[in-house]
């Protein structure tokens, strides 16, 4: 009888379990918890466990918003900053599963520092995220986002920043390209910046951060399709790539493939399932042991 696992067409656990697979880009709920406080997000969270099983996942990163007007729910953006102890709900009840990065609305540049000195240099968040649509959007080479990288910079804090280069052109006049972030990159040679979802059009993405070599460029997002993986370990080099499973709205399947069915190495493998990851996060880490 053939495993289950081989028949879903995942490799067996133990191969999956020397991944040691952290994901950067996990979105329950888009991090949205609800008038309460906790059941969306605690209910995404819940049906995403059993694909975090099946993938052997040790880690996943999720983007909690804080109250600095980063969704429409007025509402909700109230509850977060009167009662910041509900954020920290998700990492209390999985402390060994969840990570946490904020995210961030660089309009408002002095409630983004407040949040920053709140959730990195006194909480234990690890980095922030700059969406790449609705009230928080702002395109990264804007002015407002100088103060913020240079205090991120100073706690050693991931910076993510949503990117996507579209066929027809910005969805939006906030929404950040790869080519933008590689502008912005560019001011601060010696702070790291994700690339989320790879610019979306990867090709032109991989393209647009190749000569910046402070740009890490994360994998979710878009469906998958052959050479993408391949073409970023060839431009990048495998050490610049990082998985994001974008779990629970993307399936395990079609974001773990991208990865493991690529024609590459098994050490380049190990690197994008986690390794790069856990490095990225090593200074901040440290300084919030």
């Amino acid at each position: 009888m053939i495993p289950a696992d081989i028949q879903l067409g995942l490799p067996l656990p133990e191969q999956l379990q020397g991944y040691r697979i952290w994901d950067s880009y996990f979105t329950p709920a888009y991090s949205h918890p609800g008038p309460d406080g906790s059941s969306e997000l605690f209910t995404d969270i819940e049906r995403s466990l059993p694909a975090i099983r099946k993938g052997q996942f040790e880690k996943l990163c999720y983007f909690p918003h804080v109250g600095t007007g980063t969704t429409n729910d007025a509402e909700y953006e109230a509850l977060a900053r009167s009662s910041p102890e509900m954020i920290l709900k998700p990492l209390k009840r999985w402390p060994d599963l969840l990570l946490g990065m904020i995210q961030l609305n660089p309009h408002n540049v002095p409630a983004s520092l407040d949040a920053i000195n709140r959730w990195l240099r006194d909480g234990p968040m690890l980095g922030v995220y700059f969406p790449g649509g609705g009230p928080g959007a702002m395109t990264c080479t804007h002015p407002n986002f100088n103060p913020l990288v240079v205090r991120l910079a100073e706690l050693n804090g991931v910076i993510m920043q949503h990117t996507w280069f579209k066929t027809g052109g910005k969805q939006g006049p906030g929404e950040s390209t790869p080519a933008e972030l590689a502008e912005l990159s560019a001011r601060y040679p010696q702070q790291k910046f994700v690339c989320a979802h790879g610019g979306g059009e990867w090709e032109r993405g991989i393209r647009a951060v190749r000569n910046s070599p402070n740009i890490l460029v994360e994998t979710s997002g878009f469906d998958a399709t052959a050479g993408f993986i391949e073409m970023a370990v060839r431009e990048l080099g495998a050490e610049r790539i990082m998985f994001g499973s974008h779990l629970p709205s993307r399936s395990l399947g079609t974001e773990l493939g991208k990865v493991i069915g690529a024609d590459i190495s098994e050490r380049d493998k190990k690197l994008i399932l986690g390794e790069n990851f856990r490095n990225l996060l090593r200074p901040i880490l440290k300084t919030t042991e």
